[in-house]
């Protein structure tokens, strides 16, 4: 009960008060919502990706990380299309369901949850790097996957190219890895690591007080039932499949429990921005993501628990 309270208070709790800060402007004053997704897509995120990889040390072991985030991204993409099929939705619902539950908050709650759990301990820099490692190819691909899921609908495949190749963050990923493989010491250009720096840290509030704005401006529909499927796929069946995943790349230990509890966070914030950019039902996006959120208070508690028995230390 004392691990609930902490990881309500720690972790959901500040979320939620800039979710409600967001609202609250939102309703305040006339924001324009595509300036806030713009400045987030094309400032903030790709600051924030060049960053972490630039300061990140990964070690080859973490090959079988890798592997394990790629299965668990395509299986999701299975079981989404799935059941799109089975529920018949329309294109552009496919794609707004689908990123729902392929892409969780492995940033804004996936790391703050795992260096609450391993901080203090021997494990803490194997399990931070292999949740950076999942962050990463999360923002990857959710500005590549999740902008073909979300637009699709709209636009040709030559004119998706165009919008995927005109992210950032599509190119932060290999400056970032020639940076680190030249080894330049970018933390003596202060002019230019600096605001970098800055950037980074303005990621994750810029993202939330976005959303509720959003959320501010959002018809809720209580009684959708494919909300509430999509929450259930992301917060209880998504780490039953993790849990299949890991056993079969036997994935052990701290590793393997921080990629459970990492694969039982809350739909990821950018799936709701993403809908807004490009106009693919933004509505339920954003009611996923905060019925996921606030829901996730209660199964996060349960899968640490549950991560600690199935991979001991």
């Amino acid at each position: 009960m004392q691990l609930f309270f902490h990881i309500l208070a720690n972790n959901i709790l500040p979320i939620f008060v800039l979710i409600l800060l967001g609202f609250w402007l939102g309703r305040k004053f006339p924001l324009d919502l595509p300036t806030l997704s713009k400045v987030y897509f094309y400032v903030f995120l790709p600051a924030f990706l060049f960053v972490h990889l630039v300061n990140t040390t990964i070690a080859w072991e973490m090959v079988n990380v890798f592997a394990f985030a790629v299965i668990f991204l395509a299986l999701n993409m299975v079981i989404s299309y799935l059941i799109g099929r089975i529920r018949k939705f329309s294109s552009s619902k496919k794609g707004a369901f689908a990123n729902s539950i392929m892409f969780y908050n492995s940033g804004n709650v996936g790391l703050p949850l795992i260096t609450l759990v391993f901080s203090q301990t021997p494990y803490f820099e194997a399990a931070l790097t292999a949740q950076i490692i999942v962050l990463v190819l999360q923002n990857v691909t959710t500005n590549a996957v999740g902008i073909v899921n979300a637009a699709r609908a709209d636009l040709k495949w030559k004119e998706l190219a165009v919008e995927i190749l005109a992210m950032p963050s599509i190119w932060i990923i290999p400056l970032a890895l020639i940076v680190k493989t030249l080894n330049i010491d970018l933390s003596n250009a202060a002019p230019l690591w600096t605001p970098l720096q800055y950037a980074a840290d303005a990621l994750v509030p810029t993202a939330l007080l976005t959303l509720g704005v959003q959320l501010s401006r959002t018809k809720f529909v209580l009684g959708d039932l494919d909300v509430y499927l999509s929450v259930f796929v992301r917060l209880i069946a998504g780490p039953i499949l993790a849990w299949i995943v890991l056993r079969l790349l036997q994935i052990q230990g701290p590793v393997g429990q921080a990629l459970l509890i990492s694969s039982s966070v809350p739909t990821a914030v950018n799936t709701a921005l993403i809908a807004l950019e490009f106009n693919n039902e933004p509505d339920f996006a954003s009611q996923v993501v905060l019925t996921s959120t606030v829901c996730s208070a209660c199964t996060l508690v349960v899968v640490i628990y549950s991560a600690q028995i199935l991979f001991p230390l």
